[in-house]
């Protein structure tokens, strides 16, 4: 991508501002508390309606499974690594270090929003928490939700999927995201806000001046220029 393409990224960047505007700006947050409280009770009243339900959040909130949302993202990534040559598969890998890298930064970035907050299992009371419920190594809280890091880091992975290897990917990508969010809010460990008003709004604000840009492809060459390896280019 040889051309800065201003309008898609001043279109998401004004849907990100306006997303975490209508969140940031309202008393109380707005109707975006009510959805917060809505979602976390419906499943914290679960969580002692159904055993099998409790296992399975505690589960998908426990550290092995965080190794197996890498797996997933691994597994697309390979997908599409296995497809290319040989100087193909270099630059993908290259990609993916890039990517790495721009996660780092946008995550820091994230957190000099001038807003934080606990996670709904800390800030209500009179309700169910896992780690209570069952003597099973999870994570059911937090003291710093927003943005949500995980959520965070799926969305920059679906946006360079769609970036780099087209919109199957990207749709594969999405659900991956979707699985590997959903027990953190199932839980309790994070707000339906932190994930699509704090993350996503990041993402949007952020990940559209590396992808739309010549950012990431720069920083592609750059690396598969100085980057030691047997199918590194010859200048």
């Amino acid at each position: 991508m040889n051309t800065i393409r201003f309008t898609p990224i001043l279109v998401l960047n004004a849907l990100g501002l306006a997303l975490f505007f209508s969140w940031f700006l309202p008393e109380g947050h707005g109707f975006w508390f009510a959805l917060d409280s809505g979602v976390f009770h419906f499943f914290n009243r679960e969580l002692v309606k159904s055993h099998a339900f409790l296992v399975f959040v505690a589960v998908t909130n426990n550290r092995v499974f965080d190794a197996i949302s890498l797996l997933a993202m691994g597994s697309l990534f390979f997908c599409y690594w296995r497809k290319e040559s040989a100087t193909g598969r270099r630059r993908s890998v290259i990609m993916g270090i890039v990517m790495l890298f721009c996660a780092i930064i946008i995550n820091q970035l994230g957190h000099l929003i001038p807003e934080s907050h606990v996670s709904p299992t800390l800030y209500f009371t009179d309700i169910h928490r896992v780690s209570e419920l069952l003597h099973f190594p999870t994570k059911d809280a937090s003291k710093d939700s927003f943005p949500g890091d995980h959520g965070l880091m799926l969305l920059i992975f679906t946006g360079f999927m769609l970036r780099y290897f087209g919109k199957k990917a990207f749709v594969i990508a999405v659900i991956i995201f979707l699985i590997f969010i959903m027990p953190r809010m199932m839980i309790g460990a994070h707000w339906f806000t932190d994930i699509f008003v704090g993350s996503l709004s990041v993402a949007l604000v952020c990940l559209p001046w590396v992808l739309l840009t010549t950012i990431s492809d720069g920083l592609i060459n750059l690396l598969d220029r100085y980057l030691p390896g047997k199918n590194k280019p010859i200048h």
